[in-house]
């Protein structure tokens, strides 16, 4: 159980660290036209669904993982 709490926890960090890369690298006037046109909220949206993507697939592969290993261990 110890091995599925660290895999998880580098998992939220992995992503939080995209985010805040994500976030350091948009360039001032380009978040400023964003903003003026109201289309900052499309970008965001689109980010968020993306990390809850890659999130939704990591956890069901962490899934079928624990699984297969429970099968291995129970022959």
């Amino acid at each position: 159980m110890k091995y599925n709490i660290n895999r998880n926890r580098w998992v939220y960090m992995f992503l939080l660290n995209l985010l805040v890369i994500t976030s350091a690298s948009a360039q001032g006037s380009t978040l400023d036209f964003l903003r003026s046109t109201g289309k900052i909220y499309t970008v965001i949206a689109v980010i968020v669904i993306l990390f809850i993507g890659i999130a939704i697939y990591l956890y069901r592969i962490d899934n079928k993982l624990t699984k297969l290993e429970n099968q291995f261990k129970n022959e």
